[in-house]
């Protein structure tokens, strides 16, 4: 499991412990007194339940005792739970006895405390490893994993990495099998040659990894060589790559791993490699082997949660106004042209996953047939169209682009994880065609309803490399408050028609 989901993990466990500590304390104290009122220090009574809270805290930070949770079945997590039980208990009453609580304690409460925490964490913990596995394990949320190694290791490499036990939350999308010999001083020479080319368009060869035909290890689809790979990989959608080349010099995979930086994609290679790039590097273990990870943007985990939360939260507020909203503009919509209220459109989201994007509709319906004949009036110097008097947009569609309520919808996308409240620019798939590694790294993160460009007067910007180097900006700057500072200056530019047109 990646580091952002251990991260997650821990802070999820910690409450789901908590929350076990205070209900099976409550249902010990009310199964002891019920109706009765000889607590003695009622306030005292609850301040063990706080010592219980404050040990299974401190113990879950030091002994780091959840570390391997996704991996150990149900006996030895039964076991993981009644050690903690037993420390937690042990500690919270030896400090309840050292502050002089003992008069105030029932032996009672604590008993069956003890037998209902033990019991009501273990069902718990077991309900959320099943729903946690299956959520980083999801096609949306999956860590995509694309495998460089040596013909002779191709199928030991996917298979190790397909098959281990803590390989939960990735998934090998993609295996390339490099011959060392064509890999020389940095260079990556094509390794079929003319014949095996024609091999090729002729479908013949056999499905070995002599051949030249691409062959299959489970479901995971092998090619030969790695000639151009990162061109080859530009438009499709992967967060990782891990290169598995002992016998090449490591210097000549120099290349390749710098390809992979300037699209923004993290990656762990195999033994050591001396530091190349202008990447953070850190030695890590990568499922089993001992790697150096080279990744361009190194943010902090929690820091990333809470900007999730805060995604979470924003997206909730967001369709609650959409709703109000709609009651207002779909009359008008319906009305000015026909058509559907709201418009769906295929976007680019994080290192190339594809999604839809939802907007009110502002144009006619016929707008991406009519795209084509206007692109000689394009105003936009790049790979993104933009017209100022579009004679697409329909009358209504330019109020709601003037102030931005065409933008409403997205909460949807922010909720369910497509977007976020800030972010980058989520491109077209006609634009993602067009990509070459350098843009390809405005998408190692995910898009935003708002962003740097939105804010610094979208429609005064001539030159789609100007968008790209604002969104390049956002990444290698990223924070929390920077995040904040967006949002507000978002509500300034909405409230004021900055920019928009």
């Amino acid at each position: 499991m990646n580091t952002k989901y251990k991260t997650l993990q821990t802070y999820l466990l910690w409450m789901v412990d908590m929350a076990c500590i205070v209900f099976s304390y409550v249902v010990a104290t009310y199964m002891r007194y019920n109706v009765k009122e000889d607590y003695g220090d009622k306030t005292l009574h609850y301040l063990v339940c706080v010592l219980l809270l404050l040990a299974g805290t401190i113990y879950t930070f030091i002994a780091d005792w959840n570390r391997d949770f996704m991996v150990r079945g149900l006996f030895f997590e039964l076991l993981s739970v009644i050690r903690f039980d037993a420390v937690v208990s042990i500690v919270a009453l030896a400090f309840a006895f050292f502050l002089k609580w003992y008069s105030i304690l029932s032996r009672l409460v604590i008993v069956n405390y003890i037998w209902i925490f033990m019991l009501s964490d273990f069902l718990v913990r077991w309900l959320f490893k099943n729903i946690y596995r299956k959520h980083i394990s999801s096609e949306v949320n999956v860590t995509r994993v694309v495998v460089v190694a040596e013909k002779p290791l191709v199928e030991k490499t996917v298979l190790n990495l397909m098959n281990r036990r803590d390989s939960v939350g990735y998934k090998v999308v993609r295996a390339y099998a490099v011959d060392a010999a064509s890999v020389q001083g940095g260079e990556v020479l094509e390794e079929n040659g003319e014949s095996g080319n024609k091999a090729l368009e002729a479908g013949t060869g056999n499905n070995d990894m002599t051949s030249s035909q691409p062959w299959y290890i489970g479901d995971v689809h092998v090619h030969n060589g790695i000639h151009n790979l990162t061109e080859r990989l530009l438009t499709d959608p992967f967060d990782e790559v891990f290169i598995n080349t002992p016998n090449i010099p490591q210097n000549n995979m120099k290349n390749i791993i710098l390809g992979f930086e300037e699209m923004g994609i993290t990656t762990h290679y195999n033994l050591e490699l001396p530091g190349i790039s202008k990447a953070h590097t850190q030695f890590d273990d990568y499922m089993g082997y001992s790697v150096i990870t080279y990744c361009m943007n190194r943010s902090s985990y929690k820091r990333l949660s809470i900007k999730r939360l805060m995604d979470i939260v924003g997206g909730f507020v967001g369709l609650v106004l959409t709703g109000i909203i709609t009651l207002f503009l779909a009359p008008a919509i319906k009305i000015d042209s026909p058509g559907p209220v709201f418009f769906s459109q295929t976007r680019i989201g994080k290192n190339g996953r594809r999604f839809k994007i939802y907007k009110f509709r502002s144009m006619y319906i016929d707008a991406e047939e009519r795209l084509k004949d206007l692109q000689d009036q394009n105003e936009m110097s790049g790979l993104m169209f933009k017209m100022e008097n579009d004679p697409r947009i329909t009358k209504v569609g330019s109020f709601i682009r003037k102030t931005s309520l065409d933008e409403f919808p997205q909460f949807l996308n922010v909720l369910k994880g497509d977007m976020s409240l800030v972010g980058t620019r989520p491109p077209t798939e006609s634009e993602f065609e067009q990509y070459n590694e350098h843009y390809r790294r405005r998408l190692s993160m995910t898009p935003g309803l708002t962003g740097l460009w939105q804010i610094s007067g979208r429609s005064d910007i001539q030159d789609f490399d100007e968008v790209v180097k604002l969104d390049l900006q956002y990444i290698d700057n990223w924070s929390l408050a920077e995040d904040v500072r967006i949002l507000l200056r978002t509500v300034y530019v909405v409230l004021f028609g900055k920019g928009a047109k």
